[in-house]
């Protein structure tokens, strides 16, 4: 199953890079938007590591754990979503009154 590193490696570097765009940005809004898209590759990138560490273990301590990185990498995810969602309408609200 090589699916499941690349999907965490991809998305381990799309965390790094909004992170890293974050510093480049001035306007808090984007700054905010691009730190909900980090917390949702965060999410994936947690939950697919958790996922692919029981398929290679397949033990029932490596299933507890897959357990507590779904449970920690959906918060971050569907966190990250809401607030993707939500800037997203306060970035074209803005962009619409200007």
């Amino acid at each position: 199953m090589v699916v499941f590193p690349i999907i965490i490696i991809v998305s381990f570097f799309m965390y790094f890079y909004y992170k890293i765009m974050i510093l480049r940005d001035r306007d808090p809004l984007q700054q905010e938007i691009k730190n909900a898209k980090a917390r949702i590759a965060l999410g994936v990138c947690i939950s697919f590591f958790g996922i692919n560490q029981y398929l290679f273990y397949q033990t029932r301590l490596a299933l507890f754990i897959t357990i507590v990185f779904l449970f920690f990498g959906v918060l971050q995810g569907t966190g990250g979503v809401k607030r993707w969602i939500h800037y997203k309408g306060e970035f074209e609200k803005r962009a619409t009154s200007e």
